[in-house]
């Protein structure tokens, strides 16, 4: 599905999502508890994690709507660094 870092760095910001309850990849982050300024500073965690820079076409809202969407651009990135 996707690498575990992955999900150890996104359930940080997602106050509302239970330790025990999984992470899929189609809930709703904003109604996990990820806001704005939360989102910048998963963007900079990411980056750092997985060594990539977020381009102008995956900065915004779409991209961080679920799990899925924000591991496919992830991906996305990572492939066209490797």
């Amino acid at each position: 599905m996707w690498d575990p870092q992955f999900e150890q760095i996104l359930r940080d910001y997602l106050p509302f999502l239970s330790a025990d309850e999984p992470l899929t990849e189609d809930i709703n982050l904003r109604e996990h508890g990820l806001d704005s300024l939360a989102m910048v500073e998963l963007l900079a965690n990411l980056e750092n994690a997985f060594a990539v820079r977020f381009v102008d076409e995956a900065l915004k809202l779409e991209t961080f709507q679920s799990p899925g969407v924000l591991w496919s651009t992830l991906s996305g990135l990572t492939a066209a660094n490797a």
